[in-house]
């Protein structure tokens, strides 16, 4: 494949100008479309300003670290904004987490203010969690706490209608406005560094405590504006995402459609009715599911073959890691789309190997693209070292722009990833082939070691999806006494069908190598799930504990 990197020009600026750019040259175009809200670049750059100088108000400044514990929704875009245009930093919370884990990263992530809503969110209550997380949050000054468990903490807003103890309300939280410097805001907006930090983004805790993922303004401009570029977007473009805004796999595309000065879509939470609806209504031209489950929600929606998704040009569908049916459903209902593959994490701001529009069908289908300009890639082998050789598997490590700059507080997990020439040892288990196309294949972590083999999880995972009743596979290793440890697997089925433990056991039994058949099937209704990862260690304890291991 030649090469086109000379014809690339950087696209660097910070996270606040790349909303201002988009704002002086499209301000009446739609920036953000949400089921029940719509708002303009102009609106949102000012909405931003105006929380950028009540929290300015309140003493953020350039450094400081602000908390985002919001639904996807006009004020976690505004908030995120308007802490860039301050030189602070945005902390998004991942909304679905428990109050032990609200105390461990409000403190860890040291945050000054915290933003939250009285929304209730997939049954969720912020302000209830954040008193179980906070305990003597009820009784402390809302205009400035001081608590036990965050010390650095000195204020948290509610936005919406309703008051809550050792809480700002958002009326009061407005009201600050006035107070603001406005010459001082644009001092600081101009003083930032692409260097400086812009988002710290925990890692979705599949293993122990999540880890504060510290992304510059230059790693998520530059990685969006190389997506967009890559997607051949433009600012008639339309980018539905229906991920998560604390998640990477959102604000990365939000970002890439910015730097275009097209239209973001979403909605608060993904239903895959609504999301077809809006497909359809929105003219939506890209889109970016990313993941099997959404996928198989989409395709098995009885609103699927009856939505006109001929609009759509586009697809990050990732068909490479996905059950072959899902990519020829997909191929019928958009006969006009470019289906994609992509990888990506956390840690490099998002993407870093996706399809090029003149890769072959069967490279887009089965593999996950090639990296981004400016973004190197390799497989090392883990047990010598050196680099893999063509289509052999390794740890995938990346160098280049979007790499995070550390873990915040964390110079040991720092140490272990980054090493000093730059490349960021991934963990994730790839192949590169002759044509430089990449393919995960797993988590080193998520190898098993059955009696001396190496086994991904993935592959037995994909061979039980295979299964028609299974709806989605997860595989554990499990401690035995001879074989170090056995493969166990926890199934989601799909509605309306059955399958037992033997019935699945003997699905693999001839399809996939002995010791890599399941010992142990149990079947789930509900995951254990942080953001969009599963959390596999919950799976495995569970087991553990049933079996008495």
């Amino acid at each position: 494949m030649s090469s086109d990197l000379d014809t690339v020009r950087l696209h660097a600026t910070t996270l606040g100008d790349l909303l201002l750019m988009a704002a002086d040259t499209q301000p009446d175009r739609m920036a953000v479309i949400l089921p029940d809200q719509r708002s303009s670049y102009a609106e949102i750059r000012d909405a931003a300003f105006r929380k950028a100088l009540s929290l300015q108000a309140l003493g953020v400044g350039p450094g400081d670290h602000v908390g985002l514990l919001l639904p996807t929704g006009m004020d976690f875009v505004e908030t995120m904004f308007a802490t860039a245009l301050l030189g602070a930093v945005t902390v998004p919370v991942n909304a679905r987490y428990m109050p032990p884990e609200l105390a461990y990263l409000v403190e860890n992530a040291d945050l000054k203010v915290l933003l939250t809503t009285d929304k209730i969110a997939e049954a969720v209550n912020f302000v209830e969690r954040l008193n179980l997380a906070l305990p003597d949050l009820a009784q402390a000054d809302a205009r400035n706490l001081e608590l036990e468990g965050a010390p650095l903490l000195r204020n948290i807003i509610l936005y919406g209608k309703s008051e809550a103890p050792g809480m700002l309300t958002e009326d009061q939280f407005n009201s600050l406005e006035g107070q603001g410097d406005w010459d001082r805001l644009h001092l600081s907006r101009l003083q930032i560094r692409l260097g400086s930090t812009a988002l710290i983004l925990y890692t979705s805790g599949t293993t122990a405590n999540p880890k504060g993922c510290m992304i510059s303004h230059e790693a998520i401009v530059r990685n969006s504006a190389a997506l967009a570029d890559r997607y051949e977007l433009t600012g008639e473009d339309s980018f539905w995402s229906p991920l998560p805004m604390f998640h990477i796999a959102a604000i990365l595309p939000l970002t890439a459609i910015f730097a275009k000065g097209g239209t973001y879509v979403t909605t608060g939470y993904f239903q895959a009715g609504e999301a077809l609806k809006m497909m359809e209504e929105d003219q939506v031209t890209a889109t970016y599911p990313c993941f099997w489950t959404i996928m198989s929600d989409l395709v098995d929606h009885p609103d699927f073959e009856k939505t006109d998704l001929s609009r759509v040009k586009l697809m990050n569908a990732n068909f490479a890691v996905q059950p072959p049916e899902i990519g020829e459903k997909m191929k019928k209902a958009l006969p006009n789309a470019i289906f994609v593959g992509t990888f990506g994490m956390t840690e490099t701001a998002g993407t870093v190997t996706t399809s090029r529009f003149d890769a072959t069908e069967e490279q887009r289908f089965k593999r996950l693209g090639t990296p981004l300009s400016g973004i190197e890639v390799k497989a090392i082998d883990p047990e010598t070292g050196e680099e893999a050789a063509p289509g052999e598997k390794g740890e995938a490590w990346i160098r280049g722009y979007c790499t995070f700059t550390e873990y915040y507080k964390s110079p040991e997990k720092t140490a272990e990833a980054l090493d000093d020439e730059g490349w960021f040892h991934s963990g994730d288990l790839i192949s590169i082939d002759p044509d430089g196309q990449l393919m995960f294949h797993g988590r080193l972590r998520d190898m098993l070691k059955v009696g001396g083999e190496n086994v991904a999880a993935v592959e037995i995972e994909t061979w039980l999806q295979n299964h028609d009743a299974v709806k989605l596979a997860q595989v554990v290793g499990i401690p035995h006494p001879r074989l170090i440890e056995v493969p166990a697997a926890f199934i989601e089925l799909e509605p309306g069908k059955t399958a037992d433990e033997e019935e699945l056991i003997a699905f693999c039994k001839g399809q996939i190598a002995g010791f890599k058949i399941p010992r142990h099937v149990r079947f789930v209704e509900e995951w254990p799930i942080s953001s969009t990862k599963i959390q596999k260690f919950r799976l495995q304890e569970q087991l553990i504990g049933e079996l008495g291991l």
